[in-house]
């Protein structure tokens, strides 16, 4: 688990401003009392048009300010409070990312448009992985279409799905920026109180876009965290990400692009035939997020320090995290839930991905490594998604996971072991990762009577996934479409 859980902090080789946040707090020196809750008066320029910052609050927020900065800081300072929306602000958190993305990575590469001989690329790289993998798994095809994306349509695509992972945690700082008044205060203080949610929605904004901006430089897919953040049944893959990926890997570079095609075709194919899998993990993650403490006596210092000449103070003390996990039973268990799930389903396509490159890849064992070990050192995608989510996927897990699946994929073959999407109650635990042969050989619960039962009395439909696979005239016609869809 991620030190700041839900701070939304740099990733660990950035260094933050801590310090430099501290001598801003003691130059400021944070006077509050009683009839000034959020202290006001300690703030530069206290003193300015004619009164204290006690007495004149407005005077506090912009008595320090040069007249030829005021129209800038007002212009600044109305862009984060005119915004009502919900807890985060995402047209910013878009504009921000899209921002990042045009300056470049470190490295110097720049985005740019995906153009044709790129796209058919990808679409035929899909279309192979798509038919290497019906050897390697029950589950068809999930893949609708095949595309290739620029950084900037990454950020597009995802955001919805990052929005949805990251919105329970923020309404949290939302509901704590209002409760760090007196209660017998908050009555009067809606305006204050609205004022300051818009200015935390803003730079939430501001934090969420620059950490998925950063992240759009290094993925290589949509599923690359293990989550589906791209939209239903489309295989998405960047290019510029790709060849940057396999540069120095002296692998060529069609070999590199197909192995990654096979990762996200297999990823594909879990999410759209496993129902039941996205609303798993997303609520996982909601489950985590409840039981995370807001810092309201840190939250309530920082909004007392607030300057608008430097509104990045905010900023500064949401990326230091404001966030404690609560040490509960449920929390525990949302977590485990989590990282089992996650470490599953990054197991299983690492499994079947292995199965389908080794005979026909010469590269495939030499990728695999390097894909893994990009996980274990931890690059700016697992820190990102750590500082976003709260969460690290453990190599550890992955790794027992892949062999678990394999082990499985031995002892019952492939429809056996992938049989086991068809119920949540059927996958392996945390446990059964540290003892994989146990639960290999163990005798699995049948829930095809209930199954049967639920769907009868739902009317007829019980919303298992189809993993047995199909005649060999409907599989036909099956490939036939999937490779018409690809080329959409």
């Amino acid at each position: 688990m991620s030190d700041t859980p839900f701070g939304f902090g740099l990733p660990p080789e950035e260094p933050d401003d801590g310090d430099e946040g501290k001598k801003k707090d003691q130059q400021s020196g944070g006077g509050q009392g009683p009839a000034n809750p959020f202290g006001f008066g300690g703030l530069p320029g206290a003193g300015g048009f004619g009164g204290t910052g006690a007495d004149n609050p407005f005077a506090a927020m912009f008595g320090s300010l040069n007249p030829n900065d005021l129209g800038a800081a007002f212009q600044q300072l109305g862009q984060m409070l005119s915004y009502e929306g919900g807890p985060v602000n995402w047209d910013m958190a878009k504009q921000i990312a899209r921002q990042t993305v045009s300056q470049g990575t470190s490295d110097g590469t720049k985005d740019a448009s995906v153009g044709p001989a790129e796209r058919n690329a990808v679409q035929e790289a899909v279309r192979l992985a798509d038919l290497w993998l019906d050897d390697a798994t029950a589950l068809p095809s999930g893949a609708g279409s095949a595309v290739a994306w620029s950084r900037a349509e990454w950020v597009e695509a995802t955001l919805p799905a990052w929005q949805e992972l990251v919105d329970p945690v923020a309404e949290r700082v939302g509901t704590a920026m209002g409760d760090v008044l007196p209660e017998e205060m908050q009555a009067m203080a809606g305006p204050l109180i609205g004022m300051m949610r818009s200015m935390g929605g803003a730079m939430f904004g501001t934090q969420i876009g620059q950490a998925v901006g950063v992240l759009a430089g290094e993925v290589v897919g949509s599923t690359d965290i293990g989550l589906p953040l791209g939209p239903v049944g489309k295989a998405a893959l960047l290019p510029i990400n790709i060849e940057t990926f396999g540069k120095d890997l002296g692998v060529p570079k069609e070999e590199v692009r197909l192995y990654i095609a096979l990762r996200e075709a297999a990823h594909q194919r879990l999410f759209a035939h496993v129902p039941w899998l996205r609303s798993h993990l997303f609520g996982a993650v909601d489950g985590y997020a409840r039981g995370i403490k807001v810092d309201t006596a840190k939250l309530e210092d920082v909004v007392g320090q607030f300057d608008p000449q430097n509104p990045e103070q905010l900023q500064d003390a949401l990326q230091q995290g404001m966030f404690q996990p609560e040490d509960t039973p449920e929390q525990k268990a949302a977590l485990a839930r989590l990282e089992t799930a996650l470490a599953l389903v990054e197991g299983w396509v690492d499994a079947v991905v292995h199965a389908a490159a080794k005979p026909r890849l010469s590269s495939a064992d030499a990728l695999r490594e390097t894909l893994r070990r990009r996980r274990a050192s931890g690059g700016p995608a697992e820190q990102t998604f750590a500082t976003l989510i709260g969460l690290e996927l453990r190599p550890r897990r992955l790794r027992d996971a892949s062999r678990l699946w394999a082990s499985l994929t031995d002892a019952r073959g492939v429809d056996g072991r992938d049989a086991l999407w068809a119920h949540p109650d059927m996958l392996p635990t945390a446990s059964d990762l540290d003892d994989p042969d146990g639960f290999v050989h163990r005798e699995q619960i049948d829930f095809s009577e209930l199954d049967k039962m639920l769907g009868e009395a739902a009317g007829g439909s019980t919303g298992k996934p189809d993993l047995k696979k199909k005649d060999d005239d409907t599989k036909g016609d099956a490939q036939g479409d999937s490779k018409d869809d690809d080329t959409e």
